[in-house]
């Protein structure tokens, strides 16, 4: 068994395809699929269920590859430790971030990072929670900025900030007048959320419990600049994170309205794998949000 094998059973895993696998890791197919049989065979057990136009991992195999990984990053950090003088924030840094946090923080956060860290650039991904973790998990990210809780093995996770939920409505609706307003103030009205899928939408329902009798099934949208939208056209009313409705997104057919104590909110954090060899870089990235700008987010100091 060899390292070597170890990335190519990895990268197949990845890639769902012997040849893209190939490609990657720069071999021929023919070398690289010689070389995971070889490592079948030594290990007496089927890492993949090859089939016509597919390739899956067996039930062994999933473990196989989640050890496998563990084991390249080990060996990653024997390097990195062998240079001590190497600098961590050199290099391109795979990122991952929940969609209803980049379109409002990146634009100002990799600018304070590329200060922080001019020779990190990112390789940012931009999707849902569950997606970044299988993501993370395989190592085709480094690091995710997602919300709390999260609970996953062989994942560290360090708090970044609490951030308060506004309610969103026409600017021509009655609650338009209001300074502040109950959640429950809500429970009459078509609320607008992302569908199942998005994080954001757990937390609002967690948060606002009297908003799953009003959350009509159908009227959901896919990201909230879409909801947002459709709040405009007046279709309903909606609640955001306060970053995704700063002066910079405002809008003169909405009206934003501070809800009462206490306020819903979430926590954003991010995480990492145990065991990466750059901790220097999730610090850089810890240390440049917490230099962020946006009225309303409350840095953590846990």
């Amino acid at each position: 068994m060899t390292l070597t094998e170890l990335q190519y059973v990895v990268a197949v895993a990845q890639e769902g395809h012997f040849g893209r696998a190939a490609d990657r890791a720069c071999v021929t197919q023919p070398a690289l699929s010689l070389a995971i049989k070889k490592l079948e065979d030594e290990l007496g057990v089927a890492i993949f269920d090859r089939r016509k136009n597919q390739v899956a991992l067996t039930p062994l195999g999933e473990r196989i590859v989640q050890q496998a990984q563990r084991v390249l990053e080990e060996a990653e950090q024997v390097k990195a430790l062998a240079a001590q003088g190497k600098n961590q924030l050199v290099g391109p840094l795979r990122f991952g971030v929940i969609a209803t946090v980049g379109p409002y923080l990146l634009p100002e956060l990799v600018p304070i990072l590329h200060k922080r860290a001019p020779q990190m650039p990112l390789e940012i991904e931009e999707n849902l929670t569950v997606h970044l973790t299988t993501m993370l998990k395989s190592g085709r990210l480094d690091v995710i900025m997602i919300a709390l809780p999260f609970d996953e093995p062989g994942i560290l996770t360090k708090a970044l900030y609490d951030e308060p939920f506004k309610a969103v409505v026409p600017a021509d609706h009655p609650l338009a007048k209001k300074s502040r307003l109950d959640s429950r103030a809500l429970s009459g009205e078509r609320v607008l959320l992302p569908h199942a899928g998005h994080c954001f939408r757990q937390q609002v329902l967690e948060t606002c419990p009297e908003l799953s009798r009003s959350d009509t099934e159908g009227m959901q949208g896919n990201s909230l600049e879409t909801i947002r939208q459709m709040v405009v056209s007046g279709l309903g009313v909606t609640v955001m994170p306060c970053s995704a409705v700063t002066s910079k997104h405002q809008h003169k057919r909405l009206a934003v309205v501070d809800f009462d104590k206490p306020v819903p909110s979430r926590r954003i954090a991010l995480a990492w794998r145990k065991g990466f060899p750059r901790p220097d870089a999730v610090t850089a990235i810890q240390a440049s949000v917490h230099a962020l700008k946006v009225p309303g987010l409350e840095m953590a100091t846990d």
